[in-house]
């Protein structure tokens, strides 16, 4: 079995070969969240690791400064379309760029960035499949040091995608058998108070994005295994919400979901971080 949109996934060897190309913008978007003895995680953006080694040309993108919204209560919000633009021309990025995200870290880093481009309308984006561990892994062309500059992109958004969820959408789909609610963090992530409350949203099912990649190579499993896992939790067949703890791991579910070929998923943006702290709310612990 072979994906319905492999182009959302990209190769080693692929990306190799096209590193001089100029219509391709590679981001290193490597974010770090430290658990703290009590109270919320430290947000710590991946720079460090970045200038210790990366993929040639790479620039590092901060995905909570330069793609999310500010000034919110929960961090990683969805940007407004001027805003993203903006960070995307930085960037270099036109609307005939071919995005590049990877991350040094958990690769749903990478997938959250890809996922903001779909909702803006670009679609000529895709994940370094395996990520820095994978490329560094096989020697292949890397450099250290700071971020380069590239001359600025045109890069303007189009279109825009209805890809985000709400909470009052999550609420409705409770008790809906119509729509699977998806839960993409592992088990101790939501057992413990990392965000709040612990537990998970009623009705959800578990399908945890480090499940859908294979720790040998840090890549995801073959569409076969996904398809296998997510049509077990009864998301192949039923438009999806995923979650997670703040809308990022969710998007490797979302990811693995459209490349299957499912057109009806969506990432609860807020997610745990905005419904464990609503006492109104329910959770299943």
């Amino acid at each position: 079995m072979s994906f319905v949109h492999p182009q959302f996934l990209v190769e080693t060897d692929w990306l190799e070969q096209n590193l001089s190309n100029p219509d391709v913008v590679v981001l290193d978007c490597t974010v770090h969240l430290r658990i703290q003895p009590s109270g919320p995680y430290k947000i710590d953006p991946g720079l460090a690791d970045y200038e210790k080694g990366h993929v040639k040309g790479a620039q590092f993108c901060d995905v909570q400064k330069d793609v999310s919204a500010q000034g919110t209560k929960t961090n990683f919000m969805r940007p407004d379309a001027a805003a993203f633009a903006a960070a995307m021309r930085r960037f270099g990025v036109s609307n005939n760029t071919r995005v590049i995200t990877y991350s040094t870290a958990n690769p749903w880093w990478a997938t959250r960035v890809w996922w903001l481009l779909r909702s803006f309308g670009h679609d000529n984006a895709a994940v370094l499949n395996g990520g820095w561990q994978k490329w560094s892994k096989e020697g292949r062309p890397s450099e250290t040091g700071p971020s380069p500059t590239r001359a600025a992109g045109s890069f303007s958004v189009q279109f825009e995608r209805d890809l985000m969820a709400d909470r009052e959408e999550v609420v409705a789909a409770m008790g809906n058998g119509a729509i699977c609610t998806l839960n993409a963090l592992m088990p101790a992530q939501y057992a413990g108070t990392t965000y709040g409350r612990p537990g998970q949203i009623p009705g959800s099912v578990a399908v945890p994005a480090g499940h859908l990649i294979d720790p040998a190579t840090n890549a995801f499993l073959p569409a076969d295994e996904l398809r296998a896992k997510l049509a077990a939790a009864g998301a192949m067949d039923r438009p999806v919400i995923a979650y997670c703890g703040g809308g990022i791991a969710a998007t490797a579910d979302a990811l693995a979901l459209v490349m299957l070929g499912h057109t009806n998923v969506k990432v609860y943006d807020a997610s745990l971080s905005e419904w464990s702290k609503d006492e109104s709310l329910p959770m299943a612990v």
